[in-house]
């Protein structure tokens, strides 16, 4: 493939992203839904989340029309549109009152004999990650190398599958201040999207750099609305938009990557238990001039 193919593919990939995303946000601002996806942010704004499923379109599409394989292109969808779904389910019963807060709140809804929204969000996401986590392996010969040990292979989708979900809970958390969560994307998958070299090992790293791209694009198409208080995230669009980063990233490296990013994703997820992300945002100029830069509502 020459490079000036591959240069217009990636543009009608990242064309393809940032279209779909701007479609599909205009299309459920204009659906009979609309006013059943308006919230009030944290100034008091009323905003809408059509932008979720708007992006989750977008992107996941993108990341289908970039695969380089039925497989990954089934794993593309399973992670994009899972994740958006049971996110935009979570956020329809928080409007509701039915959202149940915390592990605790989950463990009280199940002695109800009630699945919470965020349980459901939890197994969801968790289910399509280890699903496309298994896709990814089968596609570059991992999951059926009878070198390694069963359980060795078993272990290493298990840690990808943790890597997807866990992204999608992490860019969630950033999901507070309009445009930081779109940042944090776009920051992370620029290296992701790199092209791959026709010597790649990994016959799915090409995907995931086309899902990577779809990403960053999808995110960039969204921008505007969301820096200025129209529109936003919510745990639909940040979750979908966190898997599918995710799932680039397991596309492109082998067991250390995925190991090191799980322990990363774990360490920033329990920190934030702790430690509030705007807090140390706002004490840091640099964090905090990036954090506000073209937002016109702070």
């Amino acid at each position: 493939m020459s490079q000036l193919t591959r240069t217009v593919g990636r543009a009608f990939l990242g064309g393809l992203a940032a279209g779909g995303t701007i479609a599909a946000i205009g299309a459920v601002r204009r659906s009979r839904w609309a006013s059943e996806l308006e919230r009030v942010n944290h100034k008091g704004d009323t905003v809408s989340l059509a932008e979720g499923p708007g992006i989750t379109i977008g992107a996941t599409a993108a990341a289908v029309a970039g695969a380089n394989s039925p497989a990954y292109a089934v794993a593309a969808a399973a992670t994009g549109l899972t994740s958006g779904a049971v996110g935009l389910y979570d956020d329809i019963a928080d409007a509701k009152g039915e959202k149940a807060k915390g592990f605790k709140g989950h463990l009280g809804a199940l002695r109800k004999g009630r699945l919470s929204a965020g349980l459901v969000k939890i197994l969801g996401i968790s289910t399509a990650g280890l699903a496309s986590a298994a896709l990814v392996d089968l596609t570059n010969g991992e999951l059926t190398d009878a070198r390694r040990h069963w359980a060795r292979r078993l272990w290493n989708v298990g840690v990808g599958g943790g890597v997807i979900a866990g992204t999608a809970n992490l860019i969630n958390l950033f999901d507070l201040r309009p445009g930081r969560a779109l940042k944090v994307v776009t920051l992370a998958s620029a290296p992701l999207s790199r092209p791959v070299g026709p010597k790649s090992r990994r016959a799915t790293a090409a995907g995931g750099a086309n899902t990577a791209l779809a990403v960053s694009s999808a995110a960039g198409a969204a921008m505007a609305d969301d820096l200025d208080g129209k529109t936003m995230l919510g745990d639909g669009g940040a979750n979908a938009l966190g898997a599918l980063l995710g799932l680039a990233f397991i596309s492109r490296t082998g067991m250390i990557g995925r190991h090191a990013a799980l322990a990363g994703v774990a360490a920033l997820i329990a920190t934030s238990e702790k430690v509030s992300f705007t807090k140390v945002i706002a004490e840091t100029p640099v964090l905090r001039e990036l954090d506000e830069l073209g937002r016109t509502k702070s």
